[in-house]
């Protein structure tokens, strides 16, 4: 069984409904345990608990939420050594421009996440088009967690 954590921050909503397209599509696999969490509830259990993480922020002032660079810096240090290669996909909802993606990145490569999947960006709320690429993007990445 696949274990999967989708970690997000909302303020306006639109980051919340994609992590809920993200939590169904990965809900409709089978041998796949699912745990969301908004950031702030996210602990470092959660992150030693999943074999691949998913992150999901709005676009505030070209970073990602800062209640997400909470949860990272409080299980950078406790799991070092032990996230190591972990899979991890990110997407982000934005107004205009999506330069949050790279503060996501960036923090991948601190932790020396795997990145199996580009991130997908989704401008405002997810509509049947952004949904449709999330779905394809969150269902290849488990596929690539079954794998690993």
């Amino acid at each position: 069984m696949k274990k999967i954590l989708i970690v997000y921050h909302t303020l306006g909503g639109n980051t919340e409904a994609a992590a809920l397209v993200a939590e169904k599509a990965l809900k409709d696999l089978p041998d796949t345990e699912v745990r969301r969490k908004k950031a702030g509830e996210a602990t470092l259990e959660d992150l030693l608990w999943c074999d691949g993480l998913i992150v999901g922020s709005g676009d505030y002032f070209s970073y990602m939420a800062g209640a997400l660079k909470d949860f990272f810096d409080r299980t950078f240090y406790p799991s070092r050594g032990k996230v190591e290669g972990k899979p991890c996909f990110a997407f982000l909802t934005h107004g205009g421009g999506g330069a949050a993606i790279s503060s996501l990145e960036a923090i991948a490569r601190s932790f020396k996440f795997k990145r199996l999947v580009d991130p997908v960006l989704i401008k405002g709320r997810p509509d049947a088009e952004a949904e449709k690429r999330l779905v394809e993007a969150v269902r290849k990445f488990a596929a690539f967690v079954a794998g690993s």
